[in-house]
C-alpha cells in the first residue's frame, strides 16, 4: 500500500474513509504484483488549490484539467479522488490503456472498476468534461444541492452534513 494515499484517505469526507479504505485494499490486491501501485493523487482540496488547478490552462501554464473552479468541485468537499500509477515506486503515469501487472486488464481500469462496484460516479462517463483520473461520491447530491447543507468542521476541514 501506499503511504501518501493512505494519508489522504484520512483527509476525505468521514462518512466516505471506511469504505474508501476498503476500496483502496481490493484495489492493492488487484494490482499485486509490485511493478505498480495506486496513487490517490489528490482527495481533499482547498478553494485556493482549486483555483489554481482552474487558472491551469487558462490564465498560467499547462493543460485545462477542471471546469471547476474553488468551491465548485467535489474535492472542496472531500467527497472526490484523482487516481494515478505509480510505477516501479517512481514514475506517475496516467496511462489508461496500460497493463503492467499483466493480468488482461489495464491497471488504472481496474481501479475504476473497484470504485465502481462501490456506486462511485467515473468522471470519464459524462458527457461534457471528462476527467478519466477523476472518481467521486455525492450521495444524490448535485453540487449546488451540496452548496447549501450546514457543514461541520473536523481536523480544521469543513465538510458538508450529509
Amino acid at each position: 500500500m501506499d503511504a501518501i494515499t493512505l494519508k489522504r484517505i484520512d483527509l476525505l469526507h468521514p462518512k466516505l474513509r471506511e469504505e474508501v479504505k476498503s476500496i483502496y485494499a481490493e484495489i492493492c490486491e488487484r494490482l499485486s504484483n509490485k511493478k505498480v501501485v495506486c496513487r490517490f493523487t489528490s482527495t481533499y482540496r482547498t478553494k485556493a488549490e482549486q483555483d489554481a488547478l482552474y487558472a491551469q490552462g487558462r490564465t498560467t501554464k499547462g493543460n485545462i484539467v477542471t471546469m471547476a473552479r474553488g468551491g465548485e468541485s467535489l474535492h472542496n468537499m472531500g467527497l472526490a479522488i484523482d487516481v494515478c500509477a505509480i510505477l516501479n515506486g517512481v514514475e506517475a503515469s496516467w496511462d489508461f490503456g496500460k497493463d503492467w501487472d499483466g493480468d488482461g486488464i489495464a491497471d488504472l481500469m481496474e481501479v475504476i472498476q473497484v470504485f465502481k462496484m462501490y456506486g462511485w460516479e467515473w468522471a470519464n462517463d459524462w458527457t461534457s468534461f471528462k476527467e478519466k483520473p477523476h472518481v467521486q461520491k455525492s450521495f444524490g447530491y448535485n453540487i449546488k444541492q451540496l452548496q447549501k447543507l450546514p457543514t461541520f468542521i473536523q481536523d480544521n476541514i469543513t465538510y458538508p452534513k450529509i
